[in-house]
């Protein structure tokens, strides 16, 4: 009998512990408001999110300006120190090998948005540049190390430079977002620290409240893990965001994590992002409307 009241009691507190953590639960969702808002496309129907997440180069940033800057001058530098130990890179292989075009004037002045330099990794863009010193006849260890010398000289003068130039309306669309009090934030696959950097320049750094790089993540893009973790910071679910890119793996990368939207932003033909749930030529289509709070 008294084993028996016992395993009552038992239960009774038990019950009672999960009853108390269920209404733990409801008070804390019931202070919990999330501000939603319409983000639209060209005047269409609205999509309710909680936040936007963006890739920063190309989507942001012009791409260009800044990568084509600097692939220009992390390659000049890496010549000249192959050069000075008396091994020749091929004339004109860094476009090739970068994913990008030249000018009659030989400048950068386009790029392929699946292609190395708009897609890969800091590390990737390292290892194909590497790969040449090590054809040429030099350990990886030395090759590997005069690329990173190289890619340290092109920082100081990108930085001396402050080659960041805003894409045409994304600055007005951001305050919008802001202003209806959506949540922001980066991924990119570019290194944290030097994603912070390149939005101070431009002064946008205080809109975004997570920035997210490769650096970050154990897996870059197409892969989710840097969506699902800038909306675990951000305290939101995936599928309550919008992500914008102008690559393919912006979009993969949304649809792996579950994203409510997927806006690929390009001014060529839809088959060079193909995974986007639409594209967009310039943040004129975009539209925040019909902010509401749900608690």
């Amino acid at each position: 009998m008294a084993e028996h009241s016992a395993r009552s009691e038992a239960l009774q507190a038990l019950q009672d512990g999960l009853e108390q953590e269920q209404q733990r639960n409801q008070r804390q969702a019931q202070g919990k408001q999330h501000t939603v808002a319409g983000l639209k496309v060209d005047g269409g129907k609205p999509c309710g999110v909680e936040g936007i997440l963006f890739d920063k180069d190309g989507t942001i940033i012009d791409f260009v300006s800044m990568w084509g800057n600097w692939s220009e001058l992390l390659a000049s530098r890496y010549t000249a120190r192959l050069a000075a130990k008396g091994l020749l890179l091929p004339k004109g292989i860094f476009p090739s090998l970068w994913g990008t075009s030249l000018d009659a004037s030989g400048n950068v002045c386009a790029y392929d948005r699946n292609g190395p330099l708009a897609m890969g990794t800091m590390n990737d863009l390292y290892a194909i540049a590497a790969l040449q010193g090590y054809k040429l006849g030099l350990s990886w260890a030395e090759s590997m190390q005069l690329v990173r010398e190289s890619k340290e000289e092109a920082d100081r003068e990108l930085k001396r430079r402050k080659s960041a130039i805003p894409l045409a309306g994304v600055i007005p669309f951001i305050e919008q977002c802001k202003k209806a009090g959506l949540k922001l934030g980066i991924v990119t696959a570019d290194d944290t620290e030097a994603a912070r950097e390149h939005l101070e320049w431009m002064g946008l750094l205080p809109h975004f409240s997570v920035i997210v790089g490769a650096d970050l993540v154990p897996r870059s893009k197409p892969y989710p893990d840097m969506l699902e973790l800038a909306c675990q910071k951000l305290g939101v679910a995936p599928s309550s965001i919008a992500i914008i890119g102008d690559t393919d793996g912006d979009m993969r990368m949304g649809q792996a994590a579950g994203a409510a939207l997927c806006i690929g932003i390009a001014n060529q033909a839809a088959s060079v992002l193909p995974s986007a749930d639409v594209i967009i030529a310039s943040y004129s289509q975009l539209a925040v409307e019909e902010t509401h709070t749900e608690g």
